[in-house]
């Protein structure tokens, strides 16, 4: 699941930069990023103009992960040119099929 840090104003700026970041696809699972539940958590501070992405991948031996966190920031900067953007891949709580969101699995199943 997503967690947002939301001060009011900033509520549009998470939800855009959430489905900017549907555009990113895992190219082994075939789905984007989003929709499998690898977006933990989306900080957007207004302040130092920085979107911060904290995100997990498929596993930890992904032979594609440069390229998707490539991926991630840099849809994150064509989105919001002014901003950083910066990246943090975690391990905790561990991705497994278990945790996609059920919206991300019906898209899986092509329902």
């Amino acid at each position: 699941m997503i967690t947002f840090d939301i001060p009011e104003f900033l509520f549009v700026m998470k939800i855009t930069v959430v489905d900017a970041l549907k555009t990113v696809i895992d190219p082994e699972l075939h789905a984007n990023i989003v929709d499998l539940g690898l977006i933990y958590h989306v900080k957007v501070d207004n302040i130092n103009k920085c979107i911060l992405i904290e995100m997990t991948l498929s596993s930890r031996n992904c032979p594609m992960s440069e390229s998707i966190l490539s991926a991630v920031k840099n849809c994150i900067i064509r989105t919001f040119p002014d901003y950083q953007a910066e990246v943090s891949l975690v391990w905790e709580p561990e991705w497994n099929y278990r945790t996609i969101p059920e919206a991300g699995l019906r898209k899986l199943r092509g329902l």
